[in-house]
């Protein structure tokens, strides 16, 4: 195994790893520690971060597997579609639900649409990097 894929490696353990957690230790936690608004609060700060962490881990992944192109190309889908999700999607999110908190029902509606589209897309890049991972260890 060349160093790059090695490296590779890692990146793509620390994205599932990073991944994985913050939904299923991080997210739950706040949850059950705080009110449901500061919890919210903490985690409409925390979210960006977390998906910067998603580009920068698949994208050095990609750059790393550029020997294994349907790996690599996996890994950039998935840098870009949180770069989209993150740049346009969460910011939309953020508004529909300061809109429900509000009193605005239909706001209500679009809040839920769009995070459930939000979980689901990370869900398949979760899927798509455990899968990059399991090619990785074949």
């Amino acid at each position: 195994m060349q160093i790059l894929e090695i490296l590779g490696l890692y990146a793509v353990a620390i994205l599932v790893g990073g991944m994985v957690f913050f939904p299923s230790v991080v997210a739950p936690t706040v949850f059950k520690s705080l009110s449901e608004a500061d919890a919210g609060a903490f985690l409409r700060k925390l979210f960006p971060t977390y998906y910067v962490f998603i580009i920068v881990a698949s994208a050095v992944g990609a750059v790393c597997l550029i020997t294994r192109p349907f790996l690599a190309a996996t890994l950039l889908v998935i840098a870009v579609s949180t770069l989209g999700v993150r740049q346009v999607l969460v910011p939309k999110i953020n508004d529909w639900r300061d809109r429900e908190m509000a009193g605005d029902a239909a706001a209500a509606q679009l809040f839920k649409t769009g995070h459930r589209a939000s979980v689901m897309v990370n869900l398949v890049q979760m899927a798509a990097a455990i899968w990059v991972l399991w090619q990785l260890s074949t």
